[in-house]
């Protein structure tokens, strides 16, 4: 096992295109110990590969302990719309307001492959949405307004400055 790095916004790498991941084996089960590993160190419910810098369209999450491992993810509906406090491992100790479904249903790959249709509702439908837009290079920060997400760049940009 592996602790990996986790990326901070403004990294560029938080914004790259994911590729689909085609091959299921040892090397992705290690892959996703290490990214459950990372995500309980760091306190989080959720972590998709690119914030750990790896371009590929896969995440992990745990809620409730019932863990869940996300590949090629496909979110083909939604329903409902729920604003909460979101908070995210790239952005840390940054919480704000943000609206997601309230009910979803994906399609996705486990890590051996394997294909599954699921629904989630309330927090894992926002947890499945917000780490399915990490793999689109789409942000938390991006569902605020522009004065919001200046501000918000500025204070993470000068606490990277100061670490």
């Amino acid at each position: 096992m592996a602790i990996l790095d986790i990326l901070v916004y403004p990294d560029p790498a938080l914004r790259a295109e994911c590729s689909d991941v085609t091959e299921f084996g040892d090397k992705l089960k290690k892959l996703v110990t290490d990214m459950f590993e990372t995500m309980y160190l760091a306190k989080g419910v959720g972590l998709a590969a690119p914030q750990v810098g790896i371009p590929l369209r896969m995440f992990v999450a745990d809620w409730n302990g019932d863990r869940h491992v996300i590949i090629n993810p496909e979110i083909y509906s939604s329903e409902g719309a729920e604003r909460s406090d979101e908070g995210c491992l790239s952005f840390p100790g940054i919480y704000e307001d943000v609206t997601r479904p309230e009910k979803i249903s994906i399609r996705y790959r486990d890590e051996n492959g394997d294909h599954h249709d699921a629904a989630a509702e309330g927090f894992l439908a926002r947890v499945f949405a917000h780490e399915t837009d990490h793999l689109n290079g789409r942000l938390m920060i991006d569902h605020l307004s522009a004065l919001k997400r200046t501000y918000l760049r500025k204070k993470l940009e000068k606490k990277v400055r100061s670490a």
